[in-house]
């Protein structure tokens, strides 16, 4: 009966456990708004996120040629403008106006927004009555400044201190290679010693007494020893003229230059065309090194670098090299000092003084890319020489180039003469007098 009683009870006690609904109502409505607000959270981290990007583009396409983040340029810093707002008790709404036509505000007479005129040398704002409100907002998003803790980067070339973690990896390699190198000779030494004993143990005379005879029979037969005396001379012969030939060839060049230029930077991830700072090799024989004043187009107003870096170059040495720019040009900050220094260029493609070659005629007529002889460039953080620019490479290049003839009028004759000559549809440089001497030596 005791034992009925106690199983009775504990049914008893279940069964009000069970009872007890509110417990699991509260913790599946907790449980549900806890998800519900992480992705509400989530959904609204991710807007915003895609909101600054929207925002950053719109900032370098229309305000970073006059402003930046994090100080004044020809206009004033951005970074903590919705701070200086919210301190002059302005609003989203005024800002919106003021961008699309800063002149209709201070005409209104707003007294902050003629303050800010006056501040900056009454020198009006650019109107942007394109952009819309979301436009604007878009902006604002990306100038909200993000406080994130970010190691400090390695140092770049030229930096004070040299190591990291690839120096550490070499050196390690190194160890290890040479610990093998010397366990390989240990193992041989230790393998002749063996080899001698067994030798030895068998009677054998493991001293070489055949080396002096061998090599009085060698030079006692005068055919073998003149068959070795022409291999010798013919292969001295091969690896002279192999040398010499080389004299002049300077593929894979790569000086280092004064001021760092990265043509990984300007023409592969900003894709500045290459005829933009080389423009002279439109209309001339040489494409010309671009003068600072073109380099000043962009830097007058990007004075450091916010792209992507690496372990060899850090953004501290690519903004150091930007300030030798700024330095060479007689500026300082936003400042003309007067005092511009040259820049002692290296030059990289060199052409004997006896070799004519026309740029323009090469990129202007016949339509050449500048990858064609420069390589890669837009992938070079260095650029070095890529081709050997030697006689027989440009030979081949007009052999292998067909002349693009199609709707110029001053071919239509000699395209059809030529063309009936050589029974080809297509003709190339080399068929067009390329290979003529006098059209690259004079």
């Amino acid at each position: 009966m005791k034992k009925s009683y106690q199983n009775t009870k504990k049914i008893t006690y279940y069964s009000n456990m069970k009872k007890v609904k509110n417990r699991s109502s509260i913790s599946r409505f907790l449980g549900i708004s806890l998800v519900f607000l992480l992705a509400f959270s989530t959904s609204v981290i991710a807007q915003d996120a895609e909101l600054a990007k929207k925002g950053k583009a719109l900032f370098n396409a229309n305000c970073a040629a006059c402003h930046a983040l994090n100080r004044d340029m020809t206009g004033p810093k951005l970074g903590d403008v919705l701070t200086r707002l919210e301190e002059a008790g302005k609003d989203r709404n005024w800002i919106h106006e003021w961008v699309r036509n800063s002149s209709k505000v201070i005409k209104s007479g707003d007294a902050y927004a003629t303050k800010l005129y006056a501040d900056w040398n009454n020198t009006a704002m650019t109107a942007f009555p394109q952009l819309s409100n979301e436009d604007i907002d878009a902006i604002l998003e990306y100038t909200i400044p993000v406080d994130v803790v970010t190691p400090p980067a390695p140092p770049g070339p030229g930096g004070d201190s040299v190591g990291g973690s690839g120096a550490n990896n070499n050196d390690l390699i190194l160890g290890i290679l040479a610990f093998v190198l010397l366990l390989l000779v240990v193992l041989l030494l230790m393998v002749n010693k063996t080899l001698r004993k067994i030798a030895k143990a068998n009677g054998l005379d493991v001293e070489d007494k055949k080396s002096v005879s061998l090599w009085k029979s060698f030079a006692q037969n005068q055919f073998l020893v003149l068959v070795t005396v022409i291999f010798l001379m013919l292969s001295a012969a091969y690896f002279a003229y192999g040398y010499f030939m080389q004299v002049g060839v300077d593929q894979g060049y790569q000086p280092i230059q004064p001021i760092h230029f990265s043509h990984k930077i300007h023409a592969g991830d900003n894709k500045i065309d290459c005829k933009y700072c080389h423009s002279s090799a439109r209309v001339s024989k040489h494409s010309g090194i671009p003068s600072l004043n073109v380099c000043m187009n962009c830097h007058k107003n990007i004075v450091e670098y916010n792209g992507e870096t690496s372990d060899e170059y850090s953004k501290e040495f690519y903004d150091a090299e930007i300030q030798k720019i700024y330095k060479a040009t007689g500026w300082d900050g936003q400042a003309y000092t007067g005092e511009p220094q040259p820049v002692k260029w290296v030059k990289i493609h060199n052409l004997p003084d006896f070799v004519y070659f026309n740029h323009s005629q090469h990129v202007m007529v016949a339509g050449v890319e500048c990858q064609t002889c420069h390589g890669p460039v837009e992938e070079m953080e260095i650029l070095e020489q890529h081709s050997s620019l030697t006689m027989g490479w440009c030979i081949n290049c007009h052999r292998e180039t067909n002349v693009n003839v199609q709707g110029n009028e001053y071919y239509e004759k000699i395209h059809a003469e030529l063309s009936k000559k050589y029974g080809v549809d297509q003709l190339t440089a080399a068929q067009m007098g390329g290979l003529e001497c006098g059209k690259c030596h004079y």
